[in-house]
């Protein structure tokens, strides 16, 4: 089976640096098949961002020399990299409470071949929804949590995703705030689907709020999840016009559209490679 690789790099910006990972591709006899990069603002210098990927096939370097021969370059320029392989797909577990219409948006979409993922378990905090995950073959673990009871539960939920070897936990609409030994154990690897356009209407119940409020948009945002509540680094979002006459039971059925469809590309780009976090901001090279 062929793959290519997926090379990620941020570092201070500097004139050449283009050029000398090209030619660093170009000395192991590599393709490039794409690439992307952008510069930040700052008063200070950029930051330099990049995303290639590189044809497997002829390339110079097998997986396990990669990084040696790529590390010289990298100190040279102060890089932040990594590397993946599109034949080594991510493992990614689900956490969801009752409502069901993110997760089996992305159930429909991995079982159609659209998401570039493994997924190993399913974790609930209730039962409701066991049957339709089995349903594609996927382990489902009933756990659940009350206020004296959240650590351990917690604990159980962290021993599954490293039995596991998860890679990407996503939220979807799993509704528990995660403790920061939680959010800590996996930086920049939890995805939170939040149901508004945030920063707007942060925290519970944004559909009712916004709708007291008058609003004549509603969003949704998927974000990584950071010990602040709904402030982490957003990777998209994505709104629908509402109007007067729409009740507060219209907005969460639009709402429930946008959601899907925002939580599914963040998702996709995450399993991609085409994330990369800068001081609470995103790059994404969609």
């Amino acid at each position: 089976m062929g793959y290519n690789l997926r090379l990620l790099i941020s570092c201070p910006d500097k004139k050449g640096l283009i050029a000398a990972i090209s030619s660093f591709v170009a000395m192991h006899d590599g393709n490039i098949l794409s690439a992307d990069q952008y510069v930040s603002e700052r008063e200070s210098g950029g930051t330099f961002f990049m995303r290639l990927e590189i044809e497997g096939e002829g390339f110079g370097l097998e997986r396990g020399e990669f990084g040696g021969a790529f590390a010289p370059l990298a100190r040279k320029h102060g890089m932040d990299w990594r590397v993946s392989y599109t034949d080594t797909p991510k493992r990614m577990a689900i956490l969801v409470s009752r409502h069901d219409h993110c997760l089996m948006d992305l159930l429909w979409r991995w079982d159609s071949g659209e998401l570039e993922a493994e997924i190993p378990l399913v974790i609930s905090n209730h039962p409701d929804l066991a049957a339709r995950v089995e349903a594609y073959g996927i382990p489902f673990h009933h756990l659940p949590v009350g206020p004296e009871t959240k650590a351990e539960q917690e604990s159980e939920v962290l021993d599954l995703l490293a039995k596991y070897g998860v890679d990407l936990i996503v939220l979807a609409r799993y509704m528990q705030i995660l403790s920061p030994k939680f959010v800590g154990a996996y930086p920049d690897k939890i995805i939170n689907i939040h149901h508004s356009f945030l920063p707007a209407f942060a925290g519970a119940d944004p559909y009712r709020r916004a709708h007291e409020r008058g609003v004549k948009t509603i969003g949704a945002t998927a974000h990584y999840v950071t010990e602040e509540l709904d402030a982490g680094p957003i990777i998209h979002q994505d709104v629908a016009h509402v109007t007067h006459r729409d009740t507060v039971e219209d907005l969460v059925l639009l709402g429930r559209e946008v959601e899907r469809r925002v939580l599914a590309r963040a998702v996709r780009w995450h399993l991609q490679d085409r994330i990369l976090v800068d001081n609470g901001r995103t790059v994404v090279f969609e």
